[in-house]
């Protein structure tokens, strides 16, 4: 919210400057989010002038010579060159003269135009920024009810520059959502005094107002509603006054009586409408559910679809707007107006905000109603409304005032004990002190035995409902700042990463050790990222989606049940931008509903599981290319399947990827797997691992429908494969690892290597083939790996040949040849059942 401090100030006028207001109303808990300057850029050079005479300028047909008045601002007349229809002899006007700064800081020089000397500027409203007007030039003459002297600043009569404080007002403070609220903080956060109420006179009155019906059908949906009849009206502009105030609030100044519904919501934070009542049909209005499907064509222009759940005013020929966030165009006010029906109403908050989200209809209206206003503010917004109607209008109140559904419920008393302040605050604030602080923001005390009986304002009873919450308004008030700091009073108290915080940063280490950079995306996700994934029907990730029941938008109206999507739209976004290879991942929560998941999260009460996986996608090289490696390697299955290798050696655990496809349609079929804890094997052995997640290529289809197709060709040394990516249960992973380290001696004696080369079978993996070796080398095997693969004619159809690398090592002694030969005897023997054979 923008508050004018010219404004601000009427009410409430501390003598500090606006840096030194802004920390006060911050630190009492009134966010101010920012300082703007509206208006010129200084008040100097800008007076009143009186045109004395006005002729042609004898080279242009469309601008004038206007001899200016200037009194006291300069020795006689000056001669300004002027370009405005309206500009007439005895008007008073606003100048700019030499040197003086307008609103975008630069500073007005004398020129000659068409070769007559200007010696100043006769001003539009627009140029001093009070007004949208360009038209005509602004004319003082009436201003204040007199004419201005010649020479008179005009600051004396116009806000021609202000401070703005833009307002973070949170949702429990429709209380400042009013310049005379906000000047109520400033008063009690600074003592400086409270100007009176300024609805405190009313020139209405209350009773039966006759020609007028009101039907209020859904009470539970509209509180209260008022309306008071206007005869007489003369439509027109406001005064330079008024739209300068609207102007630095962020409001377009339209006409007298609109600026007036917008001026008095601005002021006291309750929205007003103004109907012309001479096109409300049969002088009734209705107040009803809207009909499913029902139409009206609002202000802007627009027509809009509702639904039951909204609220409908219709007069004799149907809705003419729709309540409490924009009025209709068919009773608009317009130049021919000559009576105003003003409607001053209250509305269900959450209704409101319902409405206002399901249209994508948001208002200065709607934003203040559905943070929760009060009954008892239509009244104060009727009474400054006919002050201003009849002022700035020229109208005459119509006896009577229709009243439908009356104030709120009468003011809860809390009782606020001294005692319970100390010990809250952990400081005592004196009674006095307490009694000053609340009186100041509105509420009405009295003594008790133990402290204060305190009554709450309208605008706070949802705000403040209990003891505790009178106790924050007094500490902010008198000082959070002040408060000391202490820490709680426990021995050996201290802070400390948990064993799963430390191995989870481990893992997150050894991703971003290797060049892969985290991102972080929604939580929320759409419903058409399954059918984008290629899921089936019945696959989980589908239907134990959680939808949530008041979402953002449609886009993120799901809890997601992989962090798949969010990788995906991140790359995508980067490929769109010319980052053409990608090495990311991410550590995020996923959510299944019915408590489907893996082993690793915790089942709510809601009957939602949750557990935190991580997920990794790397497209193009698996590693920048440099001058000693120009064409680096293409990121493929066995690039990825190295990355889970190396996570799960940091966290000690042993997991492999098993030799059937990953059940992952978004996957290619024959370049992906499954990811189990345990040693390495296949077939049945590997299905009975614990599942922990997936691992492979994308599905051509899945990197075309993302558009992250085409990059790996055209990287150095790229061969057009798609990208490759896994995710994995990180809680149950981190759940398998070891949490204590030991101590292994490395050192102390060598180890003793031996390669051999076994022929197997094409249908027999490197894998099976590791944990054969591993199982018949016992505790002296300290390593085996596979450093070369060969296959041709020298082999066989059908055949390929794995070199070995075998390390024995004691922890006792140095091993010999002859220590060692038994084992090698048994791994020959195990790799020779399953069908190999040793290559000489």
């Amino acid at each position: 919210m923008r508050v004018p401090l010219e404004w601000l100030r009427e009410y409430c006028d501390p003598p500090l400057g606006v840096e030194e207001i802004e920390e006060r109303l911050t630190m009492t808990g009134t966010k101010v989010e920012a300082v703007h300057r509206h208006g010129v850029a200084g008040v100097e050079g800008f007076v009143v002038g009186r045109v004395l005479d006005v002729r042609a300028h004898p080279q242009a047909d469309r601008l004038r010579v206007c001899e200016v008045d200037l009194g006291g601002a300069r020795e006689g007349p000056a001669t300004i060159v002027c370009g405005a229809p309206n500009v007439a002899a005895g008007q008073r006007v606003a100048v700019a003269l030499p040197g003086a700064r307008m609103p975008d800081g630069s500073a007005l020089r004398a020129a000659t135009l068409r070769g007559v000397a200007s010696e100043g500027m006769i001003l539009a409203e627009d140029e001093l920024q009070i007004g949208p007007g360009h038209e005509g030039i602004l004319v003082l003459d009436g201003l204040d009810g007199g004419a201005p002297e010649p020479g008179t600043p005009l600051a004396q009569l116009l806000p021609l520059a202000t401070a703005v404080l833009e307002l973070e007002v949170t949702p429990n403070r429709p209380d400042c959502l009013g310049v005379y609220g906000v000047a109520r903080e400033l008063h009690a956060a600074t003592g400086a005094p409270l100007a009176p109420e300024p609805w405190r006179e009313d020139p209405g009155s209350f009773g039966p107002l006759a020609g007028v019906q009101v039907n209020v059908e859904c009470p539970e949906l509209n509180p209260r509603f008022t309306a008071r009849l206007f005869e007489g009206v003369e439509i027109g502009p406001s005064p330079p006054w008024l739209k300068a105030r609207l102007s630095a609030a962020g409001q377009r100044p339209i006409n007298n009586v609109v600026d007036i519904t917008n001026y008095v919501m601005w002021l006291t934070g309750q929205p007003l409408h103004a109907f012309d009542f001479d096109w409300v049909a049969g002088g009734r209005l209705t107040v009803r559910r809207a009909h499913e499907g029902e139409r009206v064509v609002t202000l802007d222009g627009e027509q809009r679809a509702l639904d039951e759940e909204m609220v409908v005013i219709e007069d004799g020929e149907g809705p003419t707007s729709i309540a409490g966030v924009m009025g209709g165009e068919r009773s608009e006010v317009q130049a021919s107006t000559r009576r105003v029906l003003m409607e001053v109403a209250n509305w269900n908050g959450p209704n409101i905000h319902r409405t206002s989200w399901a249209l994508g209809l948001r208002s200065e209206a709607s934003s203040r109603f559905e943070k929760g206003l009060a009954p008892e503010q239509c009244t104060e917004a009727q009474a400054m409304a006919a002050q201003l109607m009849v002022a700035l209008c020229g109208a005459r109140t119509v006896p009577g005032t229709i009243d439908v559904g009356g104030p709120g419920p009468a003011p809860a008393v809390i009782r606020l004990r001294e005692r319970r302040v100390r010990e809250v605050l952990g400081v005592p604030v004196a009674r006095a002190r307490q009694r000053e602080i609340l009186q100041a923001l509105g509420f009405a005390t009295a003594d008790a035995d133990d402290g204060l009986d305190v009554s709450v304002p309208p605008l706070r009873r949802h705000d403040v409902t209990r003891e505790a919450d009178l106790i924050e308004e007094v500490a902010r008030i008198d000082g959070l700042e002040r408060l000391p700091a202490t820490l709680p009073r426990r021995r050996g108290a201290y802070g400390r990463l948990t064993a799963a915080q430390r191995l989870r940063r481990r893992a997150l280490d050894v991703l971003a050790g290797r060049g892969l950079y985290e991102v972080v995306g929604w939580t929320f996700t759409s419903p058409a990222l399954a059918d984008r994934l290629r899921l089936a029907p019945d696959d989980e990730r589908r239907v134990r989606a959680v939808p949530l029941r008041n979402p953002l938008s449609t886009e993120h109206s799901l809890l997601r049940t992989t962090l798949l999507g969010s990788l995906l739209d991140v790359a995508a976004l980067n490929v769109a931008r010319g980052v053409e290879e990608l090495r990311l991942f991410e550590v995020g929560t996923i959510f299944a509903s019915d408590g489907a998941g893996g082993q690793g999260g915790a089942e709510r009460e809601t009957g939602v599981h949750e557990h935190r996986s991580l997920a990794v996608l790397v497209r193009g090289a698996v590693r920048p290319a440099s001058w000693g490696e120009p064409r680096p390697p293409q990121a493929d299955f066995f690039a990825m399947k190295a990355l889970l290798e190396a996570l799960a050696g940091a966290l000690g655990v042993e997991v492999s990827c098993a030799r059937e496809p990953a059940p992952a349609p978004f996957l290619h079929p024959g370049r992906s797997a499954r990811v189990v804890a345990g040693e390495e094997l296949a077939g049945e052995e590997a299905a009975g691992g614990e599942v922990l997640g997936w691992l492979g290529e994308l599905h051509p289809l899945i990197a075309r429908a993302w558009e992250l197709d085409s990059a790996a060709a055209a990287a150095p040394g790229g061969e057009g494969r798609a990208p490759v990516a896994m995710e994995i249960d990180l809680d149950r992973l981190i759940a398998l690892a070891q949490h204590e380290r030991g101590y292994r001696d490395l050192i102390s004696f060598p180890a003793l290597r031996q390669d051999l080369a076994v022929v197997l079978a094409l249908d027999v993996p490197a894998a099976q083939a590791l944990a054969a070796v591993r199982a018949a080398g016992g505790e002296l095997l300290d390593d085996a790996h596979v450093f070369d693969v060969y296959s041709g004619p020298q082999i066989g159809e059908g055949r390929r040949s794995l070199a070995l690398a075998l390390s024995f090592r004691s922890a006792e002694r140095t091993l010999s040849d002859a220590q060692v030969a038994p084992l090698r005897a048994r791994i020959v023997e195990a790799l020779e059942r399953l069908g190999g054979e040793l290559r000489g």
